[in-house]
């Protein structure tokens, strides 16, 4: 069944999901706010800031207007950066009203807002009235655009609370190479997305100091359990923290060099400043912002999060990297199950 599906951002995530739609025959609409990236993508079927040598889909097409990439459409998909998921979704929230659609709404976003620590599904309901949706879903999985545009087999989990919506999705992105499976816990999927970007800075250090893969191997069980351990304390099923979402998108993001947090974690251990390298990378890092959320929603919550205590202290309080490893290691000894 073809669908008509707008796709809001148009990163290297969410311009590989327009054309994963795409080939799969729906009638894509992909959104940037950059007209010279709309003409690229449009004219030469390329997106060379984020995705180089790879060539999209000619069925898939770019618009500068959102209403316009809007108009008629069954679903839509947000892939913008979770510091700027609200503010495209009040302005989408609008153009539904005035189109007089009800989509389902999707989102790839992989971060916890700052301020509020509210979820992206969370921010999408309460920007986007019921009446102007269907459902809320989220994608998420150990997916490096990089990858994908090459071809290569990736698998990652849709989550809504209603599993005949999640199926849906699911139908629309399966293929040979992309496999969904479904899940009912959002929230565990979610906040998995989203502290696992704050491990993978901190992986990225570590390679950058020159540590080796036991340290590597550490911090991600450590790190996946702190993630589980907020998680839980919000309601997620812990079985969630050990599937596509939660595991398997903590050892991609914290392992491979595509991974722009990993990347910029690997810069702060070789000496560069936070400023430095934000500025170098040319895309966001959800991992920074994050870490803030992370922290504080933690301190708030009551929940022992000493990896992403000690990685906020790094980034914004401009604590030595091999100072906070080493108070890290002499804490006191506990069980490892508690």
């Amino acid at each position: 069944m073809t669908e008509k599906i707008a796709v809001l951002g148009a990163g290297s995530w969410g311009s590989m999901l327009a054309n994963i739609l795409a080939q799969n025959g729906n009638d894509v609409r992909l959104w940037s706010y950059k007209p010279a990236q709309v003409a690229e993508l449009n004219n030469d079927h390329t997106n060379s800031k984020y995705l180089k040598d790879f060539t999209f889909s000619d069925s898939l097409v770019a618009y500068s207007d959102m209403k316009a990439a809007m108009d008629g459409v069954d679903d839509v998909l947000f892939v913008v950066p979770a510091q700027v998921t609200r503010s495209v979704a009040k302005k989408a929230d609008a153009i539904i009203a005035e189109l007089g659609i009800k989509p389902n709404l999707i989102h790839a976003s992989k971060g916890i807002e700052e301020k509020t620590y509210k979820r992206m599904s969370e921010v999408l309901a309460e920007e986007i009235a019921p009446a102007h949706r269907r459902s809320i879903s989220v994608l998420s999985g150990p997916s490096q655009a990089e990858d994908v545009a090459r071809g290569d087999i990736t698998l990652v989990t849709v989550a809504s609370e209603d599993m005949q919506v999640a199926e849906h999705i699911q139908s629309l992105f399966m293929n040979d190479h992309f496999r969904v499976y479904t899940n009912d816990d959002v929230i565990g999927v979610e906040i998995g997305a989203a502290l696992k970007n704050i491990i993978a800075l901190g992986a990225g250090a570590l390679v950058g100091l020159g540590y080796g893969d036991n340290a590597k191997a550490s911090l991600i069980t450590r790190g996946l359990a702190e993630i589980s351990r907020l998680g839980t304390s919000f309601g997620a099923n812990p079985l969630t923290f050990i599937g596509l979402s939660g595991v398997g998108d903590l050892i991609v993001t914290a392992t491979s060099s595509d991974s722009r947090n990993w990347r910029a974690g690997n810069q702060l251990g070789k000496g560069q400043t936070l400023e430095d390298v934000v500025n170098n990378m040319g895309m966001v890092i959800e991992g920074v912002a994050t870490t803030r959320a992370a922290y504080e929603l933690a301190k708030q919550r009551g929940v022992e999060m000493p990896i992403t205590s000690a990685i906020y202290h790094v980034l914004y309080d401009h604590a030595d990297i091999k100072a906070s490893i080493s108070k890290l290691m002499q804490r006191e000894g506990r069980s490892e199950l508690n």
